[in-house]
């Protein structure tokens, strides 16, 4: 891969069409559990990482079930590109689950935030956290993501229509993507993100170009209850791993 500067590894090519951004907002609405749930928005100023395009449902209100709808989600394997239910990937009594909704698979930023959660999975596992990545695309662009980043397949799903970032109101549009303050961050990752994008290809990019406008985010389950959720505000604007291993795991990261 040639040298490239961070604004390089940032562009993409602007789609044909867009759909409306979501209202603006800090954090998603859920409620308090025991005091646990951290909901936020990203500073504003810089710190230290297929189908056709839908208008996104609003962020779920208190006391919605959004752990029993987003159960009912079928998004598909990286390994088989078989179906399945976001209910059946972790225990929806008492499991814990770690799901981390990344923009799409052509882009570099999400290939940073994997290699990341690639390399912190073993702390996830000793904490009986299971550790799911989810990103826009087909599952053969996430296998290229997979295969050359490299990432655990056992971990990585396609959400092609973008259907659980719809239903957590996940935010979309050009603004967020190219010019909201919070992405500018990511300058500060330069080496991690060159790190990450050695081996990368814009081919994971999704055929449906209108798919490089969606904005990820990073959610814990316990069981059904969600107990943490923050939206990325804009492109690169991940979740601190901090905050969500000191929410599941308890073991903070080094």
């Amino acid at each position: 891969m040639a040298p490239a500067t961070a604004a390089s590894l940032l562009s993409v090519s602007l789609p044909p069409s867009a759909r409306p951004t979501a209202a603006p907002g800090r954090g998603l609405p859920f409620p308090r559990r025991r005091g646990h749930l951290r909901l936020r928005g990203s500073p504003a100023a810089p710190t230290a990482a297929a189908g056709s395009p839908s208008v996104p449902s609003p962020s779920p209100e208190a006391g919605s079930g959004i752990g029993d709808a987003l159960g009912g989600v079928a998004i598909f394997s990286a390994a088989t590109g078989e179906a399945v239910l976001f209910r059946d990937l972790w225990d929806q009594n008492e499991g814990m689950a770690v799901v981390a909704l990344l923009r799409h698979f052509g882009c570099p930023c999400c290939w940073e935030l994997a290699s990341v959660l690639r390399d912190t999975k073993e702390r996830f596992d000793l904490a009986g956290v299971k550790l799911i990545a989810v990103g826009v695309g087909t599952p053969d662009k996430a296998r290229i993501l997979a295969e050359r980043l490299p990432f655990p397949l056992e971990c990585l799903y396609a959400d092609p229509e973008r259907k659980a970032y719809d239903l957590l109101g996940l935010y979309f549009g050009v603004g967020r993507t190219f010019f909201n303050p919070a992405s500018v961050k990511v300058f500060s990752r330069f080496d991690s993100l060159k790190e990450a994008v050695k081996n990368y290809t814009i081919e994971a990019t999704p055929d449906d170009r209108a798919s490089v406008l969606q904005q990820g985010g990073m959610f814990v389950f316990k069981g059904k209850d969600l107990i943490y959720a923050r939206k990325d505000e804009g492109t690169g604007d991940h979740a601190p791993l901090d905050d969500v291993f000191n929410i599941c795991c308890k073991i903070p990261v080094t």
